[in-house]
């Protein structure tokens, strides 16, 4: 996802299956329940593999990572106007800064280094239902419930927000879900390089559909952040969502 389960960016696409009472997308599953054993009772096996142990990653590891221990050292920061004019006597580079610029008035904005990214709206998109308006506190945590999904069905996030100051490079989505304190899913996307402008952006992830069955419904909690390649982060959302039979009433 993005908010909820199950991303074609994730790096680990989960399922539940009624059927054969599995956790995960492959026949390896986290939990797999046999029939019955040689005396005739049921019993249950956990089993992992090495790619479910990664999964399973603490949340200090998680943090490591977004820490930047591994980070690639991209060089100083150039205001707008610094950037133009280091780049004046190449002109391919100059007239893609120029395309990529538009129309900013570097007048208002050209000597600020740090980019701002200021988030205005995110929304979830069902075909056949009014779109679920999501409110963005100031502190990142909506009280109690965020939101409600129907199993099964599909959806799109979208989300409109404003570039200022400076130009934001490599900025991505990431998104971590967990269920009864184990982590279920983790996804991430990269949206791209923007430069600032009065207009909003708007995104629109792909298309995506949530699981189904009576493991999959049920009470979740994640967390999603927005950072650039140098690792900031413009927002932190911490949140809890249900997926049930039927969509919430509106």
């Amino acid at each position: 996802m993005s908010l909820a389960i199950g991303s074609a960016s994730s790096s680990r696409n989960m399922e539940f299956d009624d059927n054969n009472k599995t956790i995960g997308g492959d026949n390896s599953g986290v939990m797999k329940t046999n029939d019955e054993d040689h005396d005739g009772g049921e019993r249950t096996e956990r089993q992992m593999s090495e790619s479910e142990t990664s999964l399973y990653a603490t949340d200090h590891e998680e943090e490591d990572d977004e820490s930047g221990s591994n980070k690639i050292q991209l060089g100083p920061q150039y205001t707008l106007k610094e950037q133009l004019e280091k780049d004046k006597d190449d002109e391919s580079l100059r007239k893609w800064k120029e395309q990529l610029l538009g129309s900013v008035d570097l007048n208002t904005i050209g000597e600020t280094l740090e980019p701002d990214v200021k988030f205005l709206s995110l929304s979830i998109l069902s075909p056949g239902r009014p779109d679920i308006v999501l409110s963005i506190p100031e502190n990142g945590r909506p009280r109690g419930l965020w939101f409600t999904l129907k199993e099964g069905s599909p959806y799109n996030l979208k989300f409109s927000f404003q570039v200022s100051n400076n130009i934001v490079s490599g900025l991505k989505y990431t998104n971590t879900v967990w269920k009864t304190g184990i982590k279920v899913d983790s996804s991430k996307e990269m949206l791209g390089t923007y430069s600032p402008q009065p207009e909003p952006y708007t995104h629109m992830n792909a298309q995506e559909t949530t699981p189904s069955g009576i493991f999959a419904r049920g009470s979740y909690s994640a967390r999603s952040k927005f950072l650039d390649d140098d690792n900031k982060c413009y927002l932190e959302i911490n949140y809890t969502f249900d997926i049930r039979k039927e969509w919430a009433a509106t």
